[in-house]
């Protein structure tokens, strides 16, 4: 029974929906915190750009996949945004509840710019989705006793959790005859 459940994760790489709905959750995480912003009002911290980055990476990396699945070097160009922006967005928001529950939380500060590359200034491209307007410390918005930082540090784990799975599934299948 696990046997046939790790093949079958094993070969979701391969087929095109499981990229689809990876890169239809992260395009409707980039949607929501565009309406959390344009139309609640809730300004983005550095911290919160950061995070909106790495969901944005994790999108376009598995749409990418999802044109042609079968194809190795899609696949790879899918598995890497994929597992480097999860890890990344979950350092970004662990960093942010940090900040916003940490006992000197007055003391802890994020920039004003988000520190994008000189060669991809972001922000300064698409002000609208990537400058920093708000506070790290602010904390305005709260669902199920839990903070916004709270919740992409747990959308983070969850993607971070769902990558290991499969590429683990994917590794141990290959190595079985």
């Amino acid at each position: 029974m696990l046997s046939s459940l790790t093949r079958a994760l094993s070969n979701w790489p391969h087929k095109r929906w499981p990229w689809v709905l990876l890169a239809t959750t992260a395009t409707l995480l980039t949607l929501t915190a565009l309406y959390f912003q344009h139309v609640l009002q809730l300004e983005p911290c550095e911290q919160c750009i950061y995070q909106r980055t790495a969901v944005i990476a994790i999108a376009i990396g598995a749409w990418v996949a999802a044109i042609a699945p079968h194809l190795f070097v899609l696949r790879l160009v899918g598995y890497i945004s994929w597992g480097w922006a999860a890890i990344a967005g979950f350092a970004s928001a662990h960093y942010h509840v940090w900040v916003q529950t940490g006992i000197n939380a007055l003391f802890a500060s994020c920039n004003l710019e988000p520190n994008f590359p000189v060669w991809l200034p972001l922000h300064e491209w698409l002000p609208s989705v990537f400058a920093v307007t708000g506070l790290c410390s602010d904390a305005n918005w709260q669902f199920l006793n839990m903070a916004m930082s709270e919740w992409m540090r747990l959308i983070f784990a969850l993607y971070i959790a769902a990558a290991g799975i499969i590429i683990g599934c994917r590794l141990w299948h290959k190595r079985m005859p």
